[in-house]
């Protein structure tokens, strides 16, 4: 075994526990996995503190940390994927009826950059023609990167409680907010997973939610760190796959993937980057529209360059 102890950070998955269990183990290097919960707290550590040689983060703080030079890249291992009509509710009470009311009220979130949602804003403008500057986005928490600067429609409220800035009124709606126990709190889509599935069909899009980063001082001292990485990455979502498909006392999260695979196709976590490329053109996309980052990037810019022929 190599010398090369790499610190990591990552979630506790079906297909990342053969690497943290060494089930699946490098000639090259090992890993000395450090837990973290929750999982968005590795983003912020990562970004602020580069705590980490290997992290999971979240596709839009990548992009911004990118955007303001942090020093670590992208490999194109996608650890979570979602769809987002699920994910947005509002208060009844405020006589929203359609995703056009959302113009001119107040809708809340953890950050501006969460991923969740950038995807749900980016869905709202495209798929139902939301006007998104009409919206004031009313946040809950800070940023993971510090030096982001919101646009002029973002907020900062004093409560963290997106549910009870809800019931009390302090905004119409929110993205991201947990069950509310409250009949006033209502899905804004009232069947998400049929919206999710025709939202796929139309547009071919399977939004990323977290991915993997390699701090560039171990990229630069270890050439081809990139393309090991992915392998072992590969390896243990394999195992993954295999026993998910093959009914194996399926957990709750297993169950969830196994219903994304009916959407989908047979694979619901799909690595590579050739695979996720409209799904990263659309993201960036939406990124660049609200503000989250200054231009526009090429996908392929966000990767090690050999990194961009390997796939699953």
């Amino acid at each position: 075994m190599t010398d090369l102890v790499l610190r990591t950070a990552l979630g506790n998955y079906g297909h990342t526990k053969p690497l943290k269990d060494g089930t699946v183990a490098s000639k090259t290097f090992s890993m000395e996995h450090v837990e973290v919960s929750p999982v968005v707290s590795i983003f912020r550590r990562m970004v602020r503190g580069l705590e980490f040689d290997v992290a999971e983060m979240a596709l839009s703080t990548y992009l911004c940390a990118r955007a303001h030079a942090k020093p670590f890249t992208g490999i194109p291992v996608f650890l979570t994927r979602a769809f987002y009509h699920g994910g947005l509710v509002f208060n009844a009470r405020s006589g929203m009826t359609s995703p056009k009311d959302l113009e001119g009220r107040r809708v809340g979130l953890r950050s501006y950059t969460l991923t969740p949602g950038v995807w749900t804003r980016g869905m709202l403008q495209t798929e139902y023609g939301v006007d998104l500057e009409a919206v004031t986005w009313v946040l809950s928490g800070d940023e993971h990167v510090a030096e982001f600067v919101p646009p002029s429609n973002v907020v900062s409220s004093p409560n963290s409680d997106l549910g009870e800035m809800l019931l009390s009124g302090e905004i119409d709606a929110a993205i991201g907010a947990g069950p509310v126990d409250s009949p006033d709190v209502q899905p804004l889509f009232p069947e998400p997973d049929q919206a999710d599935a025709a939202w796929h069909r139309k547009t071919g899009i399977y939004p990323i939610s977290h991915m993997v980063v390699v701090k560039d001082a171990q990229l630069e001292a270890n050439p081809g760190l990139e393309c090991e990485l992915f392998e072992a990455f590969k390896m243990a979502k394999a195992q993954y796959i295999g026993r998910l498909h093959s009914g194996d006392h399926p957990s709750q999260a297993d169950q969830a993937l196994l219903k994304m695979a009916e959407v989908v196709g047979e694979d619901p976590i799909p690595y590579g980057f050739q695979s996720s490329l409209k799904t990263l053109e659309a993201f960036i996309r939406f990124n660049v529209e609200q503000g989250v980052i200054p231009e526009t990037v090429d996908p392929e810019e966000l990767f090690p360059d050999s990194t961009l022929s390997l796939f699953q």
